[in-house]
């Protein structure tokens, strides 16, 4: 699979896509994303686990929202590994696909703890570049690789990936599609690790805060039902079912009291405490 920038209308099928696409293309200066990865030059494009240093908020003022940015970025690092953790027993032969792989940040952390190749696609051109250029400058741009591609249909081999995950991108895919994608690619009692926010079915759809959060990320966030009947359709048979709601509250709870804070910080609290939305890690292997 080259890096070659394919013709647009090849990967972004659809308006919804279009849509995303451009979402991503345009917040190019997002802060939330571009000062918390200045820190070490790693960014992610996801949010945080674990509690936070309650003395981040203590000691001089002019010095107090420097410190909440660092403290949010080892929060989001924290929540990578996590994931990372869960991947099995990754060896330097193997290869692995970050589906959505925003600007690179998991991806790289992979590398540096696994020595493996790994291939990342995205539908943002931006994140591709950017993504491109951060393998560059670390020195692993043969063995950390980004593609203008779509996860529904990325081109990679059939059986070729020893483990895939997904970070909080399976809300703007249908889950079916992107499921029979990653079965495909998958090798027998390979690995796929998802950890996404979910709503939760016992309310009958999404709730208000849940609804507020689609709107400000243009996704459509699936009932936490829906990752189960897709999996096992597609092979993929869970191992570790973990909810990780609690643990990504604080993030929340700091985030709300930064410069970088977006408004949305309410309704992601809002429906996490509510018990309306769920931040799920799933686990799962390919039969």
């Amino acid at each position: 699979m080259t890096t070659t920038t394919p013709n647009p209308a090849t990967v972004l099928r659809t308006a919804f896509q279009k849509s995303v696409a451009n979402y991503w293309n345009t917040n190019q200066q997002d802060p939330v994303n571009l000062r918390l990865g200045e820190i070490d030059d790693l960014y992610h494009h996801h949010y945080g686990l674990g509690e936070y240093d309650p003395s981040v908020l203590a000691g001089p003022e002019e010095t107090r929202d420097e410190r909440i940015i660092k403290e949010m970025h080892r929060l989001e690092t924290a929540q990578a590994d996590v994931l990372l953790d869960q991947l099995g027993d990754i060896r330097p032969e193997h290869r692995l696909l970050d589906a959505g792989s925003g600007r690179g940040g998991t991806s790289i952390m992979a590398n540096a703890r696994f020595g493996c190749e790994i291939d990342g696609v995205s539908i943002s051109e931006y994140q591709v570049g950017f993504a491109n250029d951060q393998a560059e400058e670390r020195g692993v741009a043969d063995r950390v690789r980004f593609h203008f591609r779509n996860m529904l249909d990325t081109g990679l081999e059939t059986g070729s990936r020893r483990a895939i995950w997904t970070n909080e991108t399976t809300m703007y895919v249908d889950l079916h599609q992107a499921f029979g994608e990653f079965s495909r690619l998958l090798e027998f009692g390979g690995r796929y690790v998802c950890i996404t926010g979910c709503y939760n079915d016992i309310t009958g759809g999404p709730s208000r805060a849940v609804s507020q959060i689609d709107q400000h990320y243009i996704c459509n966030i699936h009932p936490r039902s829906e990752y189960f009947k897709a999996l096992a359709a597609n092979n993929l048979v869970p191992i570790s079912v973990v909810d990780l709601t609690a643990d990504t509250i604080p993030y929340w709870e700091l985030r709300a009291k930064s410069s970088v804070a977006t408004g949305i910080e309410d309704p992601f609290l809002t429906a996490y405490k509510e018990g309306s939305f769920h931040y799920l890690m799933i686990v799962a292997d390919k039969i």
